[in-house]
């Protein structure tokens, strides 16, 4: 199937499970798919994905401003750095499957996570930063396993709060692991409705979790 007419079957909207593990995981779809040949209209359904964080990638558990490493992760009690990524994607992803549209076109996706770099808690609790999130991310026929689309980078930096912001915002319940998690599902559930669509840029606010958040104080972001 040409990649032209498959870009405009990926509309909105996915669904159904999966799994996930360190370096790749998957489930195997149903017997019973519906044809790729779908209707221009068709949307998309997430039937199946695989997750990989590689254990090539670098963690670096240093507290300073910015420490040289390829998975630097606080969000979380020191453990399998490798894995805790992987479960985050995981929870991603499965937060787009719940948008899934009822006869939607079933594909695979694929990501293979490149860079997961968020803030030490020496630069979260003074200057703040940004969270640099970037990965790879494929779409796949599930009949065939051939690419409907060509894999793509993806650059998901999100903005990290920074001293009191950041206090403020942990006591709303806007931990780094939450802010982070639905972040990666708005990028990834754009870029499956608009494949190249995400441009490499900062997010200042995530969508759909902090829209009437503004903690108070002189470093407070004006909404």
């Amino acid at each position: 199937m040409k990649t032209l007419r498959i870009v405009a079957l990926l509309a909105v909207g996915l669904g159904l499970s999966a799994c996930a593990s360190v370096d790749t995981a998957s489930r195997n779809a149903p017997m019973e798919l519906p044809q790729m040949t779908a209707p221009a209209t068709q949307v998309v359904s997430v039937q199946d994905y695989n997750i990989k964080v590689s254990r090539a990638l670098r963690v670096s558990e240093a507290n300073s401003y910015y420490p040289l490493g390829d998975i630097v992760w606080r969000g979380e009690a020191i453990g399998d750095r490798h894995a805790q990524v992987a479960r985050i994607f995981q929870t991603s992803i499965q937060r787009v499957q719940e948008k899934n549209a009822e006869g939607a076109l079933p594909v695979i996706v694929d990501v293979d996570v490149k860079r997961f770099h968020a803030l030490t808690e020496k630069t979260r609790y003074t200057v703040g930063g940004v969270h640099s999130i970037t990965f790879e991310l494929s779409v796949r026929n599930p009949l065939t396993g051939d690419l409907l689309v060509p894999t793509r980078e993806i650059q998901a930096d999100l903005r990290g709060f920074g001293g009191s912001r950041a206090i403020q915002a942990e006591q709303a319940g806007m931990t780094q692991k939450v802010r982070i998690t639905q972040h990666i599902a708005n990028v990834i559930a754009q870029e499956l409705s608009a494949p190249g669509s995400v441009a490499p840029r900062i997010t200042e606010l995530v969508d759909g979790l902090e829209t009437n958040f503004a903690p108070e104080g002189e470093d407070a972001v004006r909404l």
